[in-house]
């Protein structure tokens, strides 16, 4: 699978957004945006106005590197959106938020979506007592996820998820700190979901 190898802090420099790509730091004053808030490269200071389609496109691949995901595989996950009953827009951040790697991530069983996803391929995670190391699982309302029991002394999985407890979890989730597990309740509503993603514009560009 291909894979994103340079600093990811210039992803977010690009979005001029921070997308939260590396764990803890994103949340200190050593965060990129917070010493270079412009886009990377040479001509990274110059004010351009964007066309209608280079807006579509920021927000397309915004969305698609805050969740980790490859073109073919973020394309599929509309195409499933569309298909569903609903307003699209909302159906597909639903899915994106419903996938294991990001439910493991928002419990802090990782700081990272690309650390949850490390976690999960690496058969630390079991959702109802099954061991499930697919990263694009769709989370049902009602499952349980929890770290297996050699995960749970890990150092570093103990400091990421008082980390996200200290930020709080979402209404939607029912976290056991102490047990390392969390209940997935129900699938978020658009409120509970960030303000900034505009994902209208993103439906738009794949309606052309």
């Amino acid at each position: 699978m291909a894979r994103y190898l340079e600093s990811k802090c210039k992803l977010c420099r690009r979005e001029n957004e921070k997308l939260f790509l590396k764990g803890e730091k994103c949340f200190t004053d050593k965060c990129a945006i917070e010493r270079r808030n412009y886009p990377p490269g040479q001509h990274g200071q110059k004010k351009g106005r964007l066309s209608d389609y280079g807006v579509q496109l920021r927000e397309k691949q915004k969305l698609r590197r805050i969740y980790g995901l490859l073109e073919k595989q973020f394309r599929n996950l509309y195409k499933q959106a569309d298909k569903q009953k609903g307003i699209t827009g909302d159906n597909l951040l639903i899915m994106l938020e419903s996938r294991l790697d990001n439910i493991v991530y928002i419990m802090g069983f990782g700081s990272s979506r690309a650390e949850a996803r490390q976690i999960v391929k690496h058969n630390a995670v079991r959702v109802n007592g099954r061991r499930v190391n697919t990263p694009s699982y769709s989370v049902k309302p009602g499952d349980l996820i929890e770290l297996d029991n050699k995960a749970k002394e890990h150092i570093r999985s103990k400091s990421s998820i008082l980390a996200a407890e200290s930020r709080g979890f979402p209404t939607w989730i029912e976290m056991d700190v102490k047990g390392m597990k969390g209940l997935y309740k129900n699938k978020p509503d658009r409120i509970d979901l960030p303000s900034t993603i505009n994902e209208s514009l993103v439906v738009e560009l794949y309606s052309k």
